[in-house]
């Protein structure tokens, strides 16, 4: 279930879950609409129809258009953080447990791909103050790899790798659980997203293992 609570955006209703639910509506309806028409063709008034709102009632819960594309991005990063976060409490120990992080990634940014591609394409077209939320978001879930590998290295279980190596390879798990979005037009005809999942993992671990610090 897609988070859309985001406090930054105004909304003039009082009822919390309210608030969640249409604007989790709201976004289920722009993503489609944004990627076949394009951000700045979709009118106010096609969103609206394709919520099944008034634009009176939808502005209610959004101020702007800019406001619903942060909410697709906003909760893409709330997905994100919400799978690896419970992968994280697992009772896994080691590789396993990094492997568990990066398997919980990758099926969410299979499920929400869509929304993934969107947010490439149009975060740009942002206000400053949305973009700079949307690119901290992005370092957190990076940062949470990064923390993971850091404990494995302490632990023992990961070479003497500097920080460098594991800041850039966290990033490399990020790009390559969106790379799944990007190229999913031949990914899916030639992989299932399990395929992915191991032969990515795979990857990732051998490098972090032959890595000399």
């Amino acid at each position: 279930m897609l988070t859309t609570d985001t406090k930054e955006v105004a909304t003039q209703i009082k009822n919390k879950e309210l608030v969640k639910e249409r604007r989790r509506q709201i976004v289920d309806a722009a993503v489609p609409l944004f990627i076949e028409r394009g951000y700045h063709k979709t009118t106010t008034r096609a969103l609206a129809q394709a919520t099944g709102l008034s634009i009176g009632s939808m502005y209610e819960y959004i101020s702007t258009k800019d406001d619903v594309l942060y909410l697709v991005c906003s909760a893409i990063h709330a997905e994100v953080e919400k799978a690896v976060k419970e992968a994280l409490g697992r009772p896994l120990v080691g590789k396993a447990a990094l492997a568990e992080v990066i398997r919980e990634y990758f099926l969410v940014c299979n499920r929400m791909s869509d929304h993934i591609l969107l947010m490439y394409q149009a975060t740009h077209f942002l206000p400053p103050k949305w973009q700079a939320k949307v690119l901290e978001a992005e370092l957190r879930i990076t940062d949470i790899f990064i923390k993971a590998m850091r404990e494995l290295k302490n632990r023992g279980m990961l070479p003497e790798l500097d920080d460098d190596t594991i800041n850039l390879m966290g990033h490399n798990i990020s790009v390559l659980g969106h790379t799944w979005a990007f190229r999913r037009w031949y990914f899916a005809k030639n992989f299932t997203i399990e395929q992915y999942i191991e032969q990515q993992t795979d990857f990732i671990m051998r490098f972090l293992v032959e890595t000399k610090g």
